[in-house]
């Protein structure tokens, strides 16, 4: 038997019967769900499976099947153009499968975008400033019990030591 799936980091591979059930399982942002769909249907997508931390697309036709993560879609060749709504997207070379390449989802792109405003933009004088801290509490001061002069041990608060019983 022709078996088209592998196990997952924890033993377990399972197909799904549809994208929507994929997408819902891994739990990828729903503003992602319409461009999957579309970059999924132009390349030619015959079922997904389960593989842990990503979505595993196979081809109807030859190929590398795609690997749908929660911001990327990774597993394209050089050659290939992708298109979603007659849309060339960009190619980005792939670090963990170094023939291949991915591409982002756009609103992955827009919250990276906005993220990085925010980090790098001053912060308003609007903004209310804390409150000081409180002192810090100091440490009670330790009482000295004595020294016991046998073995040198602190005494304890009632005046004895362990040699004296």
């Amino acid at each position: 038997m022709n078996e088209v799936q592998g196990p997952t980091p924890a033993g377990t591979s399972r197909p799904y019967r549809t994208l929507a059930e994929a997408l819902r399982a891994h739990r990828i942002p729903v503003e992602n769900h319409e461009f999957i769909g579309a970059l999924t249907e132009s390349v030619g997508i015959s079922s997904f499976i389960d593989r842990g931390r990503y979505i595993e697309a196979l081809r109807r036709e030859e190929g590398a099947p795609l690997h749908i993560g929660k911001t990327y879609i990774n597993g394209f060749t050089a050659e290939e153009a992708p298109t979603v709504g007659g849309r060339a997207l960009p190619l980005l070379p792939s670090e963990g499968r170094e023939p291949f390449y991915f591409v982002t989802y756009p609103a992955a792109q827009v919250a990276t975008k906005a993220s990085a405003k925010r980090a790098a933009g001053p912060r308003s004088a609007a903004a209310p400033k804390a409150a000081p801290r409180a002192a810090r509490a100091t440490k009670l001061n330790e009482r000295e019990y004595g020294q016991c002069d046998v073995c040198f041990m602190v005494r304890n608060a009632s005046g004895k030591c362990a040699c004296d019983d």
